[in-house]
């Protein structure tokens, strides 16, 4: 097997040296080369030829942001990881970066040397595994698992949705920039949203999206109320659950353990949404890594709601939709641009349905 061809981007020898050897040591990846900053890194792309560039967001002469500009003007789509510290300023340029064309945006390392190598491995190795396509986290799927392990309720007609649930990971923010502006702003029922992003990115993330959507889009905070046409996002390290019932429903944020090396987890979120709404629940598995959501769309479903998911073509990377279309839970594959019409649309027939009974 070839190994996954790393190009690391630091300023810092300290931070170099560091990722290298981490990296180093995983399997199915090489470190071919290191840059002190994105000029250099610029340079260095077309004779490398690396699968995947690990960027740091903070360098002098050129930073990440600058870099991946160029890269992408001048028609390079190698696949950029962003690399940031937790500051506010950080998680502002990588998400920046993300709008002009990078890839994903993770945390640096720190607390010490176990916990670094720790990160490395279980975090930033998985995610660099990812977007190069290497075999060790996107195998092709066989032709059993094409087939369905199990089918949504398709007899009668689709319970009124009281909840929408999206559930991302990596691609996640440019996909919920392109959706969370195309929904209406007198949105019938409340959102929440899990982003698998470290703390402070998400804050960030959401006051982003909300400037540029009619809905509103805020960082939960324990014991807010659900509310129709408001997005609740997640934050960073903390679970997002739903606790009372569907008439007084509230967030309660929690640091139980991960679940899928996760937390925030799209299968808490999903899990504890059934039991406030019941049937009630349009799920929606969007972009990402892994299988996170897949266990929670099964708990939606078995509960009498529905599950939707995002196609392949404009997945980032096609994991968690994949995932949740091969076991049979996705009542509809959509491309990125029909999401939020398909979204609108089931949301106004349960309501006109509902009216039509009245009437």
């Amino acid at each position: 097997m070839t190994p996954l061809r790393v190009l690391v981007v630091d300023d810092s020898v300290t931070i170099r040296r560091l990722v290298s050897k981490g990296l180093d040591e995983q399997a199915g990846i090489e470190v071919v080369g290191t840059a002190s900053n994105g000029r250099l890194a610029l340079m260095k792309v077309p004779l490398l030829r690396p699968d995947v560039i690990l960027m740091d967001v903070d360098m002098p002469e050129m930073n990440g942001l600058e870099a991946v500009t160029e890269l992408r003007r001048v028609g390079d789509e190698t696949p950029v990881l962003m690399f940031s510290a937790l500051t506010q300023s950080g998680a502002k340029v990588a998400l920046d970066a993300l709008a002009r064309g990078a890839n994903d945006c993770l945390a640096k390392p720190s607390g010490g040397l176990d916990k670094s190598m720790a990160h490395l491995r279980d975090v930033v190795a998985p995610a660099l595994r990812a977007l190069g396509g290497s075999p060790l986290s996107v195998a092709p799927p066989s032709r059993a698992s094409q087939k369905p392990t199990r089918r949504p309720p398709s007899s009668g007609p689709a319970p009124r949705v009281d909840a929408l649930l999206l559930g991302s990971s990596t691609g996640g923010p440019n996909a919920l920039a392109d959706l969370l502006p195309r929904l209406p702003g007198d949105l019938p029922v409340p959102v929440l949203l899990t982003q698998h992003m470290p703390p402070v990115f998400t804050g960030i993330l959401a006051q982003r999206l909300d400037a540029r959507s009619e809905v509103s889009v805020a960082e939960a905070q324990d014991g807010d109320a659900l509310r129709p046409g408001q997005v609740l996002v997640a934050p960073g390290d903390f679970h997002l659950e739903v606790k009372g019932d569907r008439e007084a429903a509230r967030v309660r944020l929690t640091q139980a353990p991960k679940e899928n090396s996760c937390r925030p987890a799209v299968d808490v979120m999903f899990r504890s949404a059934v039991r406030c709404f019941g049937p009630n629940i349009l799920g929606v598995v969007m972009t990402g890594m892994g299988r996170d959501g897949t266990r929670g769309a099964e708990a939606i479903v078995e509960a009498g709601g529905r599950v939707v998911t995002q196609d392949e073509a404009t997945s980032v990377v096609y994991g968690m939709p994949r995932h949740v279309a091969e076991a049979g839970l996705s009542d509809g594959v959509h491309p990125l641009g029909d999401l939020a019409d398909a979204i609108v649309r089931r949301l106004a027939h349960g309501r006109r349905a509902a009216r039509g009974r009245v009437a």
